[in-house]
């Protein structure tokens, strides 16, 4: 019996049997290091060119210092120079002012998104001056305010207001008009849909809005204390170093307001895409 069995056995074993093919290894891809470093080629470019201007003289070092002794200049002043102060007041006025505006440009965007008959009625109002240059109006705020830190804060809030609104109402008109009706649909009250449905429809608009506002505060705020009796913060800084010829300091002023934009701005979206992480869903 033992040798009648052992070669079905060795038949059986021999023939193919019918599953499926193995699945392929899933291959996990990593991000090539040249990959990572892409954001930096920009400002890298940047400073190459830029020194080889400076050494090729083609534009003369008075009027525009080497790369590496502006960074210099603006890295001492960060650590505890003056520059350190001129940019901890405009950090503060940037901040006062957005503040300002997201406290009353969120719920009054909102409002008046919910009631499309109240936003068709100061439509245009809003967009008049959303579209008139805020620097356009310094005059106008000098009358009510004063040459005071308060002038400046109140500008730079106005023109980041006007943009908070805007994109806040823009976000609830906007809604998905599915989910509006499904919530109708299901019994939702008026204020059970604002509150479940128009408002986490509206985030995304609002956080750029928002985003948009900083960076638009901190422009202002550098603009009027260029030209509105100001005694400290990067604008003053600017015009005063330039016009003592002192371009080394002013480069460096200039760098740390593009620096401040630039973290403002990378700051808001780690907060939007932590908040509103299923936008475009």
């Amino acid at each position: 019996m033992n040798e009648t069995v052992a070669p079905s056995v060795t038949v059986a074993a021999s023939k193919p049997t019918a599953t499926s093919p193995p699945s392929p290894p899933t291959v996990v891809r990593k991000r090539p290091a040249l990959g990572r470093l892409l954001p930096i080629v920009g400002p890298i470019a940047l400073f190459v060119v830029w020194d080889l201007v400076v050494r090729a003289g083609w534009i003369k070092a008075i009027l525009l210092p080497p790369p590496e002794a502006t960074l210099m200049a603006m890295l001492k002043g960060l650590a505890g120079g003056p520059l350190l102060m001129d940019f901890s007041v405009t950090v503060v006025r940037t901040l006062e002012a957005f503040v300002i505006a997201m406290v009353l440009g969120v719920p009054i965007g909102v409002l008046l998104g919910s009631n499309e008959r109240a936003y068709r009625s100061v439509e245009f109002l809003i967009d008049f001056f959303r579209s008139t240059p805020s620097s356009a109006l310094i005059p106008l705020f000098l009358l009510i305010f004063g040459v005071s830190d308060i002038n400046k804060v109140a500008i730079a809030a106005f023109g980041a207001f006007l943009i908070v609104l805007f994109n806040s109402a823009y976000g609830v008109l906007n809604a998905r008009k599915q989910r509006v009706m499904a919530a109708k649909v299901m019994g939702a009250s008026r204020w059970r849909i604002f509150c479940d449905v128009l408002l986490w429809e509206s985030l995304q608009a609002t956080f750029v809005g928002l985003r948009s506002a900083v960076s638009m505060a901190l422009v202002i705020v550098i603009v009027a204390e260029m030209f509105i009796g100001s005694e400290n913060g990067l604008g003053h800084r600017i015009i005063d170093t330039q016009q003592v010829l002192n371009v080394r300091e002013m480069y460096a002023a200039i760098l740390a307001a593009g620096a401040l934009g630039y973290v403002l701005n990378v700051v808001f979206i780690i907060i939007e895409k932590r908040i509103v992480h299923w936008s475009g869903r």
